[in-house]
């Protein structure tokens, strides 16, 4: 007879259906179990990368928030190297400048040596920023091997962080943990910590720039300060020194000007007035050309300067052998009086835009200091013409006239007296009358020649030169100035001194002589008599370049130069020169 399936089997096991349908029953469970499962997990993962996103995003300090994003990274999933490499912009070929990593401890960290800098698989997402997720990183085909003493690292995760549609830098992920590779899940997660990441780097980033900022603002105001307060130019400069120095992270800043203004600016030399930093003390008062240097060619052009080294590019010493370096032209008006350089420790970055028009308007807070102290010095010389062209009136009109009426008043009573000696007594006085009033007349014209030579100085300057050039000689000397040595003005002034120099060097050497008289006369042309009692200049001498240049000198002027024997031994140089037409003097 046929089993029916409603009946029991006779053996007392389930129907066949039941038994089916209880297997069904408990693979439903299970797969419901292993959904809920990764609901779960996935909610957990979830979980965490809101919080790690929080964490990334709450800080504003850029290295801090560096270092949680990749701590948060390694966390979400499970590697145990993780890294982040920030990508130097602005380059054809752009490197990683930054390596923030964690996993590795210090001792192997020193003795792998120097960090990555974007070649092999790090650089393929520096080239072509998008995920790169591999079971095997050394089977990669741009893979170029591990340093020596490197941790071996086979799976990777590789993500690019971006901020403002910009490669900020790259999120690196290795050895996931327990042996495995990283999943599609574990990409997606990290992508979206990248995506977090570029904001609070964008966050840091704005604070950055604005404490850099506040930085620089108040360092010009403090600048300004002191030049309202009627600090030095030294003290002002030495300030705009220090302050971009401490701003810029540099090893070295300097402020250099022109040595002399007056010469075109492919001629002159730069002279640093003052420095900051390392080698500060060793850069005071050094000379910079300005044909063939980077500084000398921000102040030739006026523009601003950037160069990766300054070797073969500067005279300055150890300076060479520093990093990138900024040069700024210090612009008084519509010239270039100088520039303001600062050079960073090697390795480092140039300065980014921000930082260099920063560093710009404090060059400009310099420039103001020297315009103003120029500023300052004329108002002071104009002041002292002014007081000097009251004096000469005075002279003038009160002490000359009151001269004039005693010298008349002696005359008068020469005529009047019988005794001859009173006679010659009063005609001495009315002599030394009119030499006070010829003296008194050039003082005058001293006082209203604002353009000639500083009469002080240049007679020092004149004395000077007899006297170094015959001390430890034991040839007594004997220096004479008369007229107003104030209109020598350069270029006369300068030959004056140069054809000093040769006439007394040639009686120390020369002559053999014990005694030199120097006779400087000025009239209505300059003359110079250098005179001495040796045994006179040998006639090979006289015809040296020296002497030949002295004529030069003096044709060059339209005067005459002439070497002659004395009759009572001994030789006489004399030198003269007309004074140019509008420093003439009135008798």
């Amino acid at each position: 007879m046929p089993m029916r399936f409603s009946e029991p089997a006779p053996s007392g096991l389930p129907p066949v259906t039941e038994t089916l349908s209880q297997l069904r029953l408990h693979e439903l469970l299970e797969e419901v179990q292993e959904r809920i499962a990764q609901i779960v997990d996935t909610r957990d993962r979830m979980d965490r990368l809101i919080e790690a996103m929080l964490v990334v995003t709450s800080g504003l300090d850029i290295d801090d928030t560096l270092r949680s994003i990749v701590h948060a990274a390694l966390e979400l999933v499970d590697a145990r190297y993780g890294a982040l490499g920030v990508v130097e912009t602005g380059r054809p070929a752009a490197r990683l400048t930054e390596f923030v990593y964690e996993g590795i401890d210090d001792r192997t960290r020193v003795m792998i040596g120097d960090l990555p800098h974007g070649h092999g698989v790090l650089g393929l997402l520096i080239s072509q920023p998008r995920p790169i997720r591999l079971a095997d990183l050394s089977e990669h085909p741009a893979a170029v091997g591990f340093p020596e003493n490197h941790p071996p690292m086979r799976s990777f995760l590789g993500v690019p962080i971006q901020v403002r549609n910009e490669v900020f830098g790259n999120l690196y992920l290795t050895e996931k943990v327990g042996g495995g590779e990283f999943t599609e899940d574990d990409e997606v997660v990290v992508q979206a910590l990248a995506a977090a990441a570029g904001i609070a780097i964008a966050n840091s980033r704005l604070y950055e720039e604005a404490r850099i900022r506040q930085q620089w603002l108040e360092a010009t105001r403090d600048v300004a300060t002191e030049l309202l307060s009627g600090g030095t130019n030294h003290e002002v400069l030495k300030l705009v020194a220090e302050r971009t120095l401490a701003l810029t992270e540099s090893a070295c800043t300097l402020l250099a000007l022109a040595a002399d203004s007056s010469t075109i600016a492919e001629e002159t030399e730069l002279v640093v007035v003052a420095a900051a930093g390392s080698c500060a003390q060793r850069l005071i008062g050094r000379r910079e050309p300005v044909r063939t240097t980077a500084v000398g060619r921000s102040y030739r052009e006026g523009l601003a300067v950037a160069v990766d080294t300054l070797a073969g590019a500067t005279t300055l010493g150890n300076v060479a052998k520093l990093g990138p370096a900024l040069i700024l032209p210090l612009q008084a008006g519509h010239s270039v009086v100088g520039v303001l350089a600062t050079i960073r420790p090697a390795g480092m970055p140039q300065l980014d835009r921000a930082a260099q028009s920063m560093m710009a308007a404090i060059a400009d807070q310099a420039a103001l200091a020297l315009r103003l102290a120029d500023t300052q010095r004329r108002m002071r010389e104009l002041d002292v013409l002014s007081d000097r062209d009251r004096i000469a009136r005075d002279l003038h009109d009160q002490v000359i006239q009151r001269l004039f009426a005693v010298g008349l008043s002696l005359q008068n009573t020469i005529r009047r007296t019988e005794s001859a000696q009173t006679q010659a007594r009063l005609a001495e006085s009315v002599d030394d009358i009119q030499t006070i009033v010829h003296d008194i007349r050039h003082s005058i014209f001293d006082l209203q020649t604002n353009t000639a030579a500083d009469s002080s100085t240049y007679r020092k300057r004149l004395h000077g030169i007899v006297s170094d050039m015959t001390k430890d000689t034991g040839i007594r000397t004997r220096v004479h100035l008369a007229g107003p040595v104030t209109v020598l003005a350069p270029p006369l002034s300068d030959d004056v001194e140069a054809v000093l120099r040769e006439a007394i060097s040639n009686a120390v050497r020369h002559a053999s002589a014990t005694t030199i008289s120097v006779e400087l006369s000025v009239r209505d042309d300059v003359t110079v008599d250098v005179t001495d009692d040796g045994i006179g200049v040998p006639d090979e001498i006289t015809h040296r370049s020296g002497l030949a240049n002295l004529a030069v000198r003096a044709e060059k002027h339209g005067g005459s130069c002439r070497l002659e024997r004395r009759a009572e031994g001994g030789t006489v140089l004399r030198w003269a020169a007309p004074l140019p037409s509008p420093t003439r003097t009135v008798r």
